[in-house]
């Protein structure tokens, strides 16, 4: 009879100490979000745990209970010092360091399927658990939820893509890894400068000169100034040139060429350009400095290219803008 109730205090001691440290390990958040996906064994546990304190409190309490009955109950049936020996021994093997090391890797299973026990106990300790938990509340505040830098984001994407056990692959990994740095890179990285942009006058006349040259190129949208290229006034948009006029000027097409355009700063972050041209519908910005100097032009494509980390290919290009 002494070995079964030793066993079964054990046995508790075990549960308490892996509990203990198996479901505090556990972040709350965490758990909030797993359930909300669907885990089963994270919407059973959640409940119990997001009441931290007063989890942590019930369970040390009947943690401290447990080994120290245990303590007495075998000093009732064996000497003073041996008592002490076979106690320790015992608490430390098998009711802190297996339990805790067994319990802590595998929390989420063995929390959801030890609840009721958890719950049990909530409720016998609660009368004392409950004032105790309720003062840490009031001096410690609320968990403070886990935040990680865009670093350490990128770095946990990686591990998860390196890990059999996850199902991120290498394609949403760097896409993941260029939506979380797209937003501290700067227009005047990714632009095509002046030098290499298309310009057309806007007294340029639309002949068959014009039209080979444009189709040659193979832009669907074409920079126009006026005077001087580091004057550029508007957009001339390829697609609409069908419905134009021959021979009249760019300046003088009713359709085909807008001055109103997207104007952006070489400094401006690409979140920012990129919004404003979701907001705008615009797929092709223009890059001035603040004098209104033509510095070169920013494309829609080149934010995406920044996002997914890849070059889109086209059959245009081996072009140089």
């Amino acid at each position: 009879m002494e070995y079964l109730i030793s066993f079964i205090l054990i046995l508790l001691s075990a549960l308490f100490s892996g509990l203990t440290l198996g479901l505090l390990s556990l972040d709350a958040h965490a758990l909030q979000r797993r359930a909300k996906h669907g885990d089963t064994d994270a919407a059973v546990i959640y409940p119990v745990r997001k009441n931290g304190n007063l989890l942590l409190t019930t369970l040390l309490l009947g943690n401290v209970a447990v080994n120290t009955t245990l303590s007495i109950f075998l000093g009732s049936i064996a000497s003073g010092i041996v008592a002490g020996i076979i106690a320790t021994g015992l608490i430390v093997v098998f009711g802190e360091i297996i339990p805790q090391a067994v319990i802590s890797r595998n929390a989420l299973f063995f929390g959801a399927r030890t609840i009721w026990f958890t719950k049990l106990v909530l409720l016998i300790f609660y009368p004392i658990a409950w004032p105790i938990a309720k003062m840490l509340d009031h001096f410690l505040g609320d968990e403070i939820p886990t935040v990680y830098s865009k670093s350490e984001l990128m770095d946990i994407i990686s591990e998860h893509e390196d890990s059999e056990h996850s199902d991120v692959d290498a394609d949403e990994e760097r896409i993941l890894h260029g939506a979380l740095q797209f937003s501290h890179t700067r227009v005047r990285e990714v632009m095509t400068p002046a030098e290499r942009v298309v310009l057309f006058d806007e007294n340029t006349k639309l002949n068959d000169d014009f039209f080979t040259e444009v189709q040659e190129q193979g832009f669907s949208r074409l920079p126009i100034y006026s005077g001087e290229k580091s004057n550029v006034i508007g957009i001339l948009y390829v697609k609409d040139l069908i419905t134009e006029a021959e021979d009249i000027s760019i300046a003088q097409t009713e359709e085909a060429f807008e001055k109103e355009f997207l104007a952006v700063d070489q400094n401006e972050m690409l979140d920012k350009v990129l919004t404003k041209m979701l907001k705008q519908r615009r797929h092709l910005a223009v890059v001035q400095a603040k004098s209104g100097r033509f510095l070169g032009v920013v494309t829609l494509e080149d934010i995406i290219e920044e996002i997914i980390q890849v070059e889109i290919e086209d059959e245009d290009d081996e072009e140089e803008i």
